[in-house]
C-alpha cells in the first residue's frame, strides 16, 4: 500500500465517520458527553466496516 492509497483510505473512513456521527447525533434526543463518545466510537467501527466492504466489492 503506497502513501496515496493510505491517504485515500483514511479520508474515506473519516468521511464515513463524520456522516455516521452526525446521523447518530441527529437521532438521539439528549446530546451529552457519554452519548457523543459512544456514538462516535460506534460510528468509527461502522466506518471501517463500510470501507472494508466497499473494497471487498470494488477492489482497491
Amino acid at each position: 500500500m503506497n502513501a496515496r492509497t493510505a491517504l485515500g483510505t483514511a479520508l474515506e473512513v473519516l468521511g464515513w465517520w463524520a456522516v455516521l456521527t452526525l446521523l447518530w447525533l441527529v437521532l438521539i434526543s439528549t446530546v451529552d458527553t457519554l452519548e457523543w463518545v459512544v456514538g462516535s466510537s460506534c460510528a468509527l467501527v461502522c466506518a471501517v466496516a463500510a470501507c472494508a466492504a466497499r473494497r471487498a466489492v470494488t477492489g482497491p
